[in-house]
């Protein structure tokens, strides 16, 4: 099997292309073991959690083999899995739930305490790593997926079956970004119709975050990214207004007056957390989306939630049950409601994957596909 793996990370703003922190090799191809699936990859897309741990900021054991939002069809079947069968067509999520940790049986497997556990070690749900180079060294597993492939070993619990005839470059975000964007705005927010909602940050879980928005029935969506590149997407997928950070402010006031009644921050900087803070109204909600470097600290001034009422909400993985979703919001997408096509910038080949990486970080695409 081929697959791209990181073995040193490269500090960002270096240019990826020129470093190739990513190497496209041959591994041993493992089989499943009991609760396993064999996936043969379709298409991956590059996420901005992919780019963190390139460049260091989200700290993942290494070498690690990368991707964890992609689309497939099940070639082979572990022992004990009776529900999948070969030919499934699935799309990959990022957390494989145990389904008995105190998190899953409270409704919320997004927060699985065990997929936590072996998310953060490089492992499957159901036993330790199986990628192996030539020479037999342990490659870790990137979030149970390890998408940059065209083949990878997940456990059941990381795949939910969908349709065959969704095509495959529409259902390959809904893994992270749609589930990610849209779950911060139905499960963690519970956006009602007539509110007003800013999202700041427009890659791909800020704009499905727009979508969605806008689908719940908000009365303004106000979306706000540095990049004015992405003001017309934007308002393609829904937003009534856009604009820079320095505009944030006015737009919001002329909107919804003293302040929105729901943020979304899909930026990752505890900066802009705090400024949402500050734009949304006596009782409002800042979801806190993004991924902030670990040592970022947020400083706030306490008075604003027993004062005002705000509320700050982690939102991971959008709250979401895969099972449920997924085919809640891809039936969105058969109504014309959810036009996730508008996410997708283009598709490369997977040995493209570093010159992707320069792409994403310099916000030249949204979604961009790799094909094994």
């Amino acid at each position: 099997m081929r697959a791209a793996v990181l073995y040193n990370t490269v500090p960002a703003g270096t240019s990826y292309s020129e470093a190739r922190p990513l190497m496209v090799e041959e591994l041993e191809r493992p089989e499943p073991r009991a609760g396993e699936l064999g996936i043969s990859i379709t298409y991956s897309s590059l996420c901005h959690s992919d780019l963190s741990v390139v460049d260091g900021s989200r700290v993942r054991p290494l070498p690690m083999a990368l991707g964890h939002e992609a689309v497939g069809r099940v070639v082979s079947v572990g022992d004990g899995v009776t529900d999948v069968s070969p030919g499934d067509h699935v799309v990959l999520v990022f957390v494989p739930s145990c389904g008995d940790c105190r998190a899953c049986r409270a409704g919320r497997p997004a927060l699985c305490h065990r997929a936590a556990d072996v998310n953060g070690s490089g492992d499957l749900l159901h036993g330790e790593a199986l990628l192996r180079t030539r020479s037999g060294e342990r490659i870790n597993h990137h979030l149970g997926v390890s998408a940059f492939a065209d083949y990878a070993v997940v456990a059941r619990e990381s795949v939910v079956v969908v349709d065959d005839d969704i095509p495959d470059t529409v259902a390959a975000m809904f893994g992270c970004a749609v589930l990610t964007g849209m779950g911060a705005v139905f499960n963690t927010a519970q956006v009602d119709g007539g509110e007003s909602v800013a999202v700041f940050g427009l890659g791909a879980v800020g704009l499905s975050a727009v979508m969605a928005a806008r689908i719940a029935g908000a009365a303004s969506i106000i979306a706000i990214d540095p990049n004015p590149g992405k003001h017309q997407l934007a308002l393609d997928c829904g937003a009534s207004a856009a604009g820079t950070p320095e505009e944030a402010a006015g737009l919001i006031a002329e909107a919804a007056g003293d302040g929105v009644d729901v943020a979304v921050e899909a930026v990752g900087s505890a900066r802009v957390i705090a400024s949402c803070l500050e734009l949304v109204t006596r009782g409002g909600a800042v979801v806190s989306v993004g991924l902030p470097h670990p040592s970022a600290e947020l400083v706030v001034p306490a008075l604003q939630f027993a004062g005002a009422g705000k509320r700050l909400l982690g939102s991971y993985m959008g709250d979401a049950v895969p099972d449920r979703d997924i085919p809640r919001y891809l039936g969105y997408w058969r109504d014309g409601r959810l036009p996730v096509e508008l996410l997708h910038s283009d598709t490369r080949p997977l040995a493209e994957i570093n010159e992707g990486l320069d792409a994403l970080a310099a916000g030249k695409v949204v979604r961009r596909l790799f094909r094994p």
